[in-house]
């Protein structure tokens, strides 16, 4: 687990934050095959400005990341990685929700205040779960290009509907994702196609050298599972936190008519309204304009809670 350097461990095993308990701290959640290294520009930032900020490694990524035999022997045999079933297949979204409870009950505790509660691509599906089951814990829920379900739609589901038609996450795919028990990509692939695929896919705005390091911090395997399951979202308690939504128009995993359809899809069965934000950036501006991504997570911290 990666967190910010304002915050530290007392004997008694709590985070302590003597400068900060007067502002809403951040928790930060990754998206899939990423980590807690996609906060790594963001976590400072926050800081700066005096908020306590994390960001957990869930279970099955990152540190905690479980990776087949077959992507590390080399000579490289594609066949026999296709077809290895994923180590990471068991790990649930109750086992995130509950990791991510978690860190928020600390948070809670040890700073006093409700958190703002982020999450980018696929960590949006954590963000609703502990919305849903923690809503007085919560000051905020941001959707950073994430998914944004509500009730009862699983992820699979939404990826297939028409708004989600230029999606492209597909073309990264390795084998068969019910026989792998997991969506498979090749971070560390040599093929030049396959590498700038990815880049445009998640990456369409970073440099070279930023794409590079970006794909050293990926793993392979995203557990299958947790696309079935489905949204716990309802009015009564999701409903009662204040969410917004940070658009990236330039965004090629999950595009802009599809993060516009989940929002007003959102709106429109749960009641409220998704305050909106918006950045000319492609899926991951976290790396490729970081400051803007702050300014917005800063300004949200400011909003009155309701």
């Amino acid at each position: 687990m990666h967190c910010g350097s304002n915050l530290t461990l007392d004997p008694q095993g709590k985070w302590g934050l003597p400068m900060t308990d007067t502002k809403p701290a951040f928790v930060l959640i990754h998206g899939a095959w990423h980590s807690s290294a996609t906060w790594k520009h963001i976590l400072p930032l926050l800081e700066a400005q005096g908020h306590a900020a994390i960001a957990p490694d869930l279970p099955g990524a990152g540190a905690n990341a479980r990776r087949p035999l077959s992507y590390h022997r080399r000579p490289f045999d594609a066949n026999a990685f296709a077809t290895e079933p994923s180590p990471n297949a068991r790990v649930t979204q109750e086992e995130r929700t509950s990791a991510i409870a978690d860190t928020i009950s600390i948070m809670v505790r040890d700073t006093g205040q409700p958190v703002v509660l982020v999450g980018h691509s696929l960590g949006g599906v954590t963000v609703t779960a502990v919305a849903e089951a923690f809503p007085e814990r919560i000051r905020a829920a941001v959707y950073l290009a994430a998914l944004l379900l509500p009730y009862g739609v699983t992820v699979a589901e939404a990826i297939e509907h028409p708004s989600m038609g230029g999606a492209k996450p597909s073309s990264l795919s390795v084998g068969d994702p019910a026989a792998l028990g997991a969506l498979r990509v090749n971070p560390a692939a040599e093929s030049q196609v396959y590498r700038q695929t990815f880049k445009s896919v998640l990456y369409g705005d970073l440099t070279d050298q930023a794409f590079d390091d970006a794909l050293a911090s990926l793993h392979c395997d995203e557990p299958a599972q947790v696309a079935g399951v489905p949204s716990p979202a309802t009015a009564n308690r999701f409903g009662r936190v204040q969410r917004h939504y940070i658009r990236c128009t330039g965004d090629q995993a999950l595009p802009i008519a599809g993060q516009d359809y989940m929002i007003s899809n959102t709106d429109k069965a749960l009641g409220g309204r998704t305050l909106v934000h918006t950045l000319e950036t492609s899926h991951s501006p976290f790396y490729s304009q970081p400051q803007a991504l702050a300014d917005v997570l800063l300004k949200i911290g400011r909003e009155p809670q309701h």
